[in-house]
């Protein structure tokens, strides 16, 4: 899988390129809305799609295009595109200052 012909890495751009499409404008599941948010899901949607079919096995032999497997990879896609809009939402809350509710207490005299 490392070394991969280019109908492989043009296979995975595609796949990664859709669902990164889908992520980004269809379900809108964002913190970035310009076009860096899509490319950092387009980036890892590549990568979790190029991983998918060893972690997760050839599934569908029919479905099967220059040695990608479609199905794990549309699935690694998914998952790559979601991850870092999911990471940075994560930071955000952990990183916002909390309330706390303190109650004043009159001191009696």
């Amino acid at each position: 899988m490392i070394d991969m012909g280019f109908a492989s890495f043009l296979t995975l751009l595609v796949i990664s390129l859709i669902t990164a499409l889908v992520m980004h404008y269809a379900i809108r599941y964002r913190v970035l809305d310009g076009i860096d948010g899509f490319a950092a899901k387009w980036i890892a949607g590549w990568v979790v799609a190029w991983l998918a079919s060893p972690v997760l096995g050839h599934w569908f032999a029919g479905a099967e295009i220059s040695h990608v497997y479609i199905v794990p990879a549309f699935i690694g896609g998914f998952i790559g595109a979601f991850a870092p809009a999911v990471m940075w939402k994560a930071r955000s809350m952990a990183s916002k200052p909390r309330s706390f509710d303190v109650q004043q207490t009159s001191k009696a005299a």
